[in-house]
């Protein structure tokens, strides 16, 4: 079963020529759509499905500077900005909210963690609380239990993961850009080591920049051009609950289970970091990249079927760009969730919060999180092609940093000032000896 996603009206024709073309319209590519448009430029989106209804829309909706990367920490922040900015341009509801975001743990060493990654943040002007052991069983009282310790972050918040692709899609429209949906983009054209136009399937858009944001096809896609990009994709399994219960925290993390208010009013439950590794031809190939990855969160992580290997996501094979591809036969990825993780997230979630016992599933889903060997996405315009540039990666928690990845896409192409740093963001970075390195702050 697919989670909720509005609906949106979107072109039929498309253009014969744009000044960028971005391909893929999930959380990614309609913000640097939207940023594009908003510029000034002539903008076609390109989505091979519905917009926003792979990744973008199974994820939590965290939007968070907590425990970040601190290579991903000036990016995030500036993210949740631009979450208010664009609602108010837009003049519709992302459904964002500084909620605030609550952790709460009887783990000692985990608790020590988020000090550290405290003192870090607080450093660079985050607002991050620690809480004692008074202060989290007040804050996590709809639990009825005791904690140890836990973490406050009240700036930090949630978006709709049903609502925001789609709505930032319309905010594209609103300034000139064309979106198009269910029209898949198969190649590009090159002339000189140049883009010069984006092979579809309905015909050949002229341009000189595009943007791939293709989530978990990405890799894929970039093999056509004989460019290497390490990624996994880890398949997560996610339910919702009905609206109806009371007074929970809109976002809380446990180790055991994570809850968040969803905005509908029911509740979309998960455990952190839990999914299966379905074998693919990608997986395969990359594997000695992720070995640092695999083991250190192999508690977690366990094998799964071949579901992704024949969806084709990940192929290694060569299309013709005449006939149809992978993405016209699988339109939108929506792989089956495991069961046993369902049912143990449920049951966890019920022990935790016991106003959910008797609030009913409404949903079961599962997503392709597309993941890089250090946890960090790439964002790059030198990737071997002239024009081409890289937004992908976002390995689990892009959601919530879409609106300044693709804030940062567009500095890069219009040549202004970038809004973070970019070095740690290249593709590059994966060369030789540096895909061991793991995520740190």
């Amino acid at each position: 079963m697919s989670p909720p996603l509005m609906s949106i009206a979107t072109a039929d024709a498309l253009p014969d020529s744009a000044d960028t073309v971005v391909i893929g319209a999930g959380i990614v590519g309609t913000c640097a759509a939207y940023w594009l448009a908003r510029a000034g430029q002539r903008v076609v989106l390109l989505e091979k499905g519905r917009v926003g209804a792979e990744q973008s829309s199974r994820n939590w909706g965290w939007c968070r500077q907590q425990n970040r990367d601190a290579r991903e920490l000036p990016l995030s922040t500036k993210s949740l900005a631009l979450w208010e900015q664009m609602a108010v341009d837009i003049g519709e509801d992302l459904g964002f909210s500084r909620c605030g975001l609550l952790y709460l743990s009887n783990d000692e060493k985990e608790i020590e963690t988020w000090a550290a990654w405290g003192r870090y943040a607080r450093g660079e002007g985050i607002d991050t609380r620690m809480l004692g052991t008074a202060e989290a069983a007040e804050r996590g009282a709809a639990t009825g239990k005791s904690w140890k310790g836990g973490v406050w972050s009240p700036t930090d918040g949630i978006a709709d993961p049903a609502r925001a692709a789609p709505v930032i899609a319309k905010g594209v429209i609103k300034h000139g850009g064309v979106v198009v949906q269910n029209c898949a983009a198969r190649g590009i054209e090159t002339q000189a080591g140049a883009v010069c136009g984006v092979i579809t399937e309905r015909g050949v858009i002229r341009t000189r920049q595009v943007v791939l944001s293709g989530g978990a096809w990405a890799a894929s896609f970039l093999h056509q051009l004989g460019i290497a990009f390490p990624q996994a994709a880890i398949r997560s399994s996610i339910l919702s609950v009905a609206p109806g219960a009371q007074g929970l925290p809109a976002a809380l993390h446990t180790a055991g289970v994570s809850v968040t208010r969803r905005g509908d009013g029911g509740c979309t439950l998960a455990i952190s970091g839990f999914g299966k590794v379905d074998p693919t031809p990608g997986t395969i190939f990359g594997a000695k990249y992720f070995l640092p990855m695999f083991a250190k969160r192999w508690r977690l992580l366990s094998p799964g079927g071949l579901q992704a290997w024949r969806a084709g996501f990940e192929t290694r094979a060569r299309w013709r760009m005449d006939r149809p591809t992978p993405m016209e036969s699988m339109r939108i990825l929506d792989p089956r969730p495991s069961r046993r993780t369902l049912d143990l997230t449920l049951a966890r979630a019920r022990e935790l919060l016991p106003q959910l016992r008797n609030v009913p599933v409404q949903a079961e889903w599962a997503g392709y999180i597309d993941s890089t060997p250090d946890g960090v996405p790439v964002i790059d315009g030198n990737i071997g092609v002239d024009g081409l540039l890289l937004a992908a990666g976002l390995s689990g928690h892009g959601f919530g940093i879409g609106p300044g990845v693709g804030h940062l896409v567009a500095d890069l192409l219009l040549g202004r000032e970038a809004i973070t740093e970019t070095a740690q963001y290249r593709l590059s970075r994966f060369d030789k000896s540096q895909w061991g390195k793991v995520s740190e702050f």
